[in-house]
């Protein structure tokens, strides 16, 4: 049953979603001016699943601080190889349960952060940069991680954290888009607005977050600033993503080549695809026996690409903000 103030919140991005798209016969300038906020917003907080809450309430709780922040960390399982889990876009850590399960069996130890306003971390306003600090101040903490699994938003935050300099044996990207510029064309075409609007917005959105930053947007673009030479890559996606197509996925996969192994899965979705046995048979077979030990899955690669590609046309259901 919706309550009254999740009625109100959704009227009030009614009329604002209204006011951007008025705003753009005026000026495409004034609409992106509107529109950054929603571009920014994080939403209500996701809860945590049923079926999630018993790995969640044994994990090992502490704290880091973050830009100011205290965010709330994780860890589960005691052995001597370290797996750092990131979330994504309005997502916490108990997502990554059925992984944790699998993995802890395995003798792998984990740990996740929850960003600002996602999970139990306080805060009403987060973005990229909060995402790569955390995962330096783990990485200082923690010392080389075994592999990166990234999830959504937080795959592209982990190859970026690599990007950067930290220490990672290989990188599992889950329904992770391959660039940051997706984010901003998906959420308007949600919104309706134009390709002036969205250039408009992307240009505010790159200056208000990495002012320095001479070219933002290929920075955050796993294809054109592919991983580190000779580290392998796991990407997994479902073909029937509506948030971010698989034909995402398959860029980024593309991009690496040989060291770069596809999961395609189907009917899982976006969120569900965590728990999704083919994911969960090809992560545990990644970092316990590398790209062989995805091959011996025998899972197969995507053979119709051009056709998933058509599907990153903006106009898919998308998040009204994934910035």
């Amino acid at each position: 049953m919706t309550t009254i103030a999740e009625a109100a919140t959704t009227a009030a991005l009614t009329s604002r979603v209204a006011a951007v798209r008025a705003a753009e016969l005026v000026s495409p300038e004034a609409s992106a001016a509107l529109a950054l906020p929603l571009f920014m917003r994080v939403g209500a907080r996701l809860p945590v699943r049923p079926a999630d809450r018993a790995v969640h309430d044994a994990a090992r709780r502490s704290v880091i601080r973050v830009r100011g922040r205290e965010l709330a960390t994780y860890e589960w399982g005691t052995g001597p190889d370290t797996i750092l889990l990131v979330h994504g876009w309005r997502g916490r850590a108990s997502q990554f349960a059925p992984i944790v399960r699998e993995l802890r069996a395995e003798g792998f130890r984990m740990v996740a952060f929850e960003a600002p306003a996602n999970g139990e971390s306080a805060g009403r306003r987060t973005d990229i940069r909060d995402w790569l600090a955390a995962i330096h101040a783990l990485q200082a903490r923690e010392g080389r991680f075994h592999t990166i699994v990234g999830h959504s938003f937080g795959a592209m935050a982990g190859h970026a954290a690599i990007r950067d300099g930290v220490a990672a044996g290989a990188l599992v990207a889950v329904a992770g888009p391959s660039r940051a510029r997706f984010l901003v064309d998906a959420f308007s075409a949600r919104v309706g607005i134009g390709r002036t609007t969205a250039d408009a917005l992307a240009a505010r959105f790159a200056r208000r977050i990495l002012p320095d930053v001479a070219e933002p947007w290929s920075r955050f673009d796993g294809a054109t600033s592919p991983l580190p030479e000779r580290m392998p890559l796991l990407v997994v996606h479902d073909r029937g993503d509506r948030e971010v197509p698989a034909s995402e996925g398959v860029r980024l996969h593309d991009a690496h080549g040989a060291r770069s192994r596809l999961v395609l899965t189907e009917g899982a979705g976006h969120n569900r695809v965590l728990g999704a046995d083919p994911t969960l048979d090809a992560i545990t077979a990644f970092v316990t026996g590398g790209l062989d030990g995805v091959d011996r899955l025998g899972l197969g690669e995507v053979t119709d690409a051009a056709s998933l590609a058509a599907e990153s046309a903006p106009g898919r259901s998308t998040p009204a903000s994934a910035a």
